[in-house]
């Protein structure tokens, strides 16, 4: 009897190790975007170009606890303005130098009301503080293959956050009253994947 139970274990272990499904980030083809309202008035965006990532799923549509890793170069910032980008890498907010990397780490992933569509929560830790976050993730309607043969699924992502809970305090304040930057972020981020062979 003990035998059996044994041998069911074994079995179940084996059937949810096949259900795993591993991507890999298309960085090429993904964006990780933010916004901030600038002068009171409009909007300033940017993006991060250089990062990677994985993830694993329980199945090609089924995202529900998948776990999720990403690591950016926080010195790959980019808002189409050299001096200001030179300005967001120095010690007034990113400070690359001495913070390199921004990683984001999933702690759930939760089903919304609306098929494919996800809570996710994670530790998001950017400039060396490590903050929890929660972002909405609202996933393709199919896997889908490329020419090359290639199997792909992509979400998108949002969310906001305040840049002064990691540190980034800088700002200025204007004479007809309020600030230059908005202490908060919204963030507009796609990802594509590419199944794992």
């Amino acid at each position: 009897m003990k035998s059996i139970k044994t041998l069911a274990v074994i079995i179940a272990l084996s059937v949810g190790a096949k259900a795993q499904v591993n991507w890999n980030i298309d960085a090429s083809h993904s964006k990780l975007g933010f916004a901030v309202t600038h002068m009171m008035v409009s909007e300033t965006e940017g993006k991060f170009k250089v990062y990677k990532g994985t993830v694993s799923s329980k199945s090609d549509l089924d995202f529900t606890d998948a776990k999720i890793g990403f690591t950016v170069d926080a010195a790959s910032i980019n808002t189409d303005d050299e001096k200001r980008d030179g300005h967001l890498k120095s010690p007034d907010f990113f400070d690359v130098a001495k913070y390199p990397e921004i990683t984001f780490v999933s702690k759930s992933m939760k089903p919304g009301k609306i098929k494919g569509t996800y809570t996710l929560v994670g530790d998001l830790t950017m400039h060396g503080i490590t903050k929890p976050v929660t972002l909405t993730a609202i996933g393709a309607s199919k896997v889908v293959k490329d020419p090359y043969g290639m199997e792909r699924y992509a979400f998108k992502v949002t969310g906001k956050l305040n840049r002064k809970d990691y540190g980034l305090t800088w700002n200025a304040a204007l004479e007809a009253g309020g600030v230059a930057v908005s202490d908060e972020v919204r963030l507009d981020i796609i990802v594509e994947m590419t199944k794992a062979k």
